[in-house]
């Protein structure tokens, strides 16, 4: 079994995220960047189906500038065994990414195809279900748990009302969320040994995708400070100022 894992390049989540002064766009001067957490569950996903047997192959790719290559070597050193950047500018739209990523599962034939649910950046939820649409093939979003079995993937899923198992025939794409698995840090060893591992560069015009922006960033804008409090007197004023200041009631 062949596995093909995406990964994308993030703020890292214990950073904090600031906004450029013409609020353009989000400031990412000397801002330390990550794997998507998503994406990290479905790499550690990945990597214990090798360890258990299940897969033979691992690969990593990430969508992005020449600097998205220290996550899939992250990727790399976490487990995976081989890594492909398709190099575009900054941040394409899902569409964009999920015509590449289709490109690239065309090419390899990956038995699976394991995302994040999403990004913590955009926070779309879009690209998985665009690659298994173009694609042709089965999709399980928000996996809690998934088992390979005769030649089926068999996902749990967290929904609205609580929890529902699919089972879908491979190949397929799996989304996963939060509770599928406690990512694993890479160890020094291993990060040496994933500068030697094979990286392949790739461009939008080697795979046939014509790269569009069907939408515009008009601006960006911190959130509003929190004011601060107003102590009160009765209860009574209370309730006026509920009423006639914050009118919740």
């Amino acid at each position: 079994m062949k596995i093909l894992v995406a990964v994308k390049r993030v703020i890292d989540y214990n950073a904090k995220v600031r906004v450029k002064t013409d609020n353009t766009d989000v400031d990412l001067t000397n801002t330390k960047m990550a794997i998507n957490p998503f994406c990290e569950i479905a790499v550690e996903e990945a990597v214990r189906l090798k360890e258990s047997g299940t897969a033979s192959e691992t690969i990593a790719v990430s969508v992005g500038p020449k600097s998205c290559q220290e996550q899939i070597r992250t990727a790399l050193a976490l487990g995976m065994d081989r890594g492909i950047q398709i190099e575009t500018e900054d941040s394409p739209e899902s569409l964009s990414v999920a015509k590449l990523l289709a490109k690239v599962v065309a090419e390899e034939q990956p038995d699976l195809i394991i995302m994040g649910k999403q990004a913590i950046d955009s926070d779309n939820n879009q690209t998985g279900q665009m690659l298994a649409a173009l694609s042709g093939i089965p999709q399980a979003t928000f996996a809690s748990e998934m088992k390979i079995e005769d030649g089926k993937a068999v996902v749990t899923r967290e929904v609205d009302g609580g929890l529902q198992t699919v089972a879908i025939d491979l190949p397929a794409v799996v989304t996963t969320d939060l509770r599928l698995n406690e990512p694993r840090y890479a160890s020094l060893p291993n990060i040496m040994k994933a500068k030697r591992k094979p990286l392949a560069v790739k461009t939008p015009d080697e795979l046939g995708v014509e790269m569009k922006q069907h939408t515009k960033l008009l601006k960006v804008a911190p959130p509003a400070e929190r004011q601060a409090g107003v102590m009160v007197n009765s209860i009574d004023e209370l309730l006026e100022k509920l009423q006639s200041e914050a009118k919740v009631i």
